[in-house]
């Protein structure tokens, strides 16, 4: 069954609110405190990734015709529109937006997804913290950093490095689950084969779609 399909089934639901709490951290309630578990990797694996987290090029987009670039501005600004009540500078909007594009797109994954699944994991907070630990907009558990990095977990509040990680990791769940987007996304909060995570990542994604 597909993951479409499967966002059909059962009643629609609203996103938890999420909870402030002390200086500039922000706590999920803890129906959404799943958050990647460690598993064993493949040195192959292991390499590849820590590749893929290491390339640490600027987000600017390019483009390979006036058409494709005109196509990104129109996305840029009709998101920005969505965006602006969560981020109200314009060029801090801009910013964020154009690592997402960048990270999302390197790592082939579509953009509304990613934007969607951020809004369920930290609702736009750059410093989002889950009671599991999870940091960033995409609450990356700071163990990736130790498995695939230097090891410092303070990183993971930098914009791109988070969206690099989250974008890295959530196409290495989807390598793993024969691309079904499904038990991708139940993988990457830690309640894989349950429905409640996923749905709630499909139905934010329609808020991004262009």
């Amino acid at each position: 069954m597909n993951l479409t399909r499967r966002a059909l089934l059962g009643n629609a639901f609203s996103l938890p609110p999420l909870l402030m709490g002390s200086g500039t951290l922000l706590f999920q309630e803890l129906s959404w405190a799943g958050a990647q578990v460690e598993e064993p990797l493949a040195d192959a694996v292991r390499t590849a990734l820590s590749s893929a987290i290491a390339n640490q090029a600027p987000p600017v987009p390019e483009f390979s015709d006036t058409e494709s670039r005109l196509s990104y501005l129109r996305w840029l600004g009709a998101t920005s529109e969505r965006l602006a009540k969560k981020k109200s500078d314009w060029n801090t909007r801009k910013e964020f937006l154009q690592t997402v594009w960048y990270e999302a797109r390197r790592a082939g994954l579509d953009v509304s997804l990613v934007l969607g699944l951020i809004q369920v994991e930290s609702n736009f907070r750059k410093f989002a913290v889950s009671s599991a630990g999870a940091r960033g907009y995409m609450q990356v558990m700071p163990f990736w950093t130790r498995v695939l990095a230097d090891g410092d977990a303070g990183k993971l509040f930098h914009m791109q490095t988070n969206l690099r990680f989250g974008c890295v990791i959530l196409r290495h769940y989807l390598n793993r689950e024969g691309g079904d987007w499904f038990m991708a996304l139940g993988r990457y909060n830690g309640s894989r084969g349950r429905a409640p995570y996923p749905q709630a990542v499909l139905q934010a994604q329609k808020v991004w779609l262009a």
